[in-house]
């Protein structure tokens, strides 16, 4: 089970200090997990500038240029944020019963490891 998932609010831990020009203490949310890779793509976080070669789309105009889009990050330079308290957290799993159909079935749910709450 992925500590950190699509939709969560995560915050950058390592690298350079804002003042710096870097993203350390930024939070923004994930918008794509790469688990091969252990990477995750953060909305606002480590843009980069990307040259694309000029074409022409099949309405006549003209693409490419420069443009700023975000690159993927390491996933142990992020912690997932606590809804509650809005700080990083680390994230630990509990076992819990789900009982459906009247069936009950042994689950894994992530928990904040300061608050002890369900993320």
């Amino acid at each position: 089970m992925a500590k950190i998932k699509k939709g969560d609010l995560v915050q950058v831990i390592t690298g350079a200090k804002q003042e710096r020009g870097g993203d350390r203490g930024k939070q923004g949310k994930v918008l794509r997990v790469y688990p091969d890779a252990n990477r995750v793509l953060v909305e606002g976080i480590n843009r980069v500038t990307k040259h694309t070669k000029v074409g022409q789309s099949q309405r006549g105009t003209k693409t490419g240029g420069i443009e700023v889009v975000e690159a993927p990050i390491h996933v142990s330079n992020v912690a997932l944020v606590d809804p509650s308290t809005k700080k990083p957290t680390r994230v630990g799993f509990r076992l819990e019963t789900v009982d459906k159909d009247g069936v009950s079935k042994t689950v894994r749910v992530r928990v904040s490891k300061a608050s002890g709450k369900d993320i």
